[in-house]
């Protein structure tokens, strides 16, 4: 069983499956801090400059909703979740486009190349067989000339 999970592992796809894991993670990071520390204060700016706030939470508190005291629907945070998951997709997207078409690529050069055609053992024998004719026909030339 530990041997059937050791080549589970090493398999191609699920390596590569594991660094798309580990970098997707780092990118999302990225694009968190990203959103959360310049998109979100551009988007609080243009919210306070029309709404006349003082600061960045006064200027997303617009966004926000409390219909009760104490519960508070923070929609400045599902809309940083959105910018952040849209600018997230789309990098993917151009990755995985520009991964495809690179492989494309690749496949089509691979199709465009002439094979190299292996010989059959038929035609080794059909090699030798006139081989040997030529060396019996030497061999009946010599021993007529002597």
């Amino acid at each position: 069983m530990f041997k059937e999970f050791k080549e589970f592992l090493m398999r191609g796809n699920v390596i590569d499956l594991a660094v798309g894991v580990v970098i997707g993670t780092a990118f999302t990071a990225i694009v968190t801090n990203v959103v959360n520390g310049l998109i979100t204060p551009l988007v609080g700016l243009i919210v306070s400059l029309f709404t006349k706030g003082k600061d960045l939470n006064e200027a997303m508190s617009v966004l926000d909703w409390t219909p009760v005291k104490g519960v508070t629907f923070a929609f400045g945070d599902v809309v940083s979740a959105l910018i952040t998951f849209i600018i997230t997709g789309f990098v993917l997207f151009l990755i995985v486009k520009a991964a495809n078409k690179a492989r494309e690529s690749t496949i089509k050069n691979e199709a465009d190349e002439p094979e190299e055609t292996v010989p059959t053992a038929e035609e080794y024998l059909a090699d030798i067989r006139d081989l040997l004719v030529e060396q019996k026909k030497a061999a009946q030339e010599n021993s007529e000339d002597k």
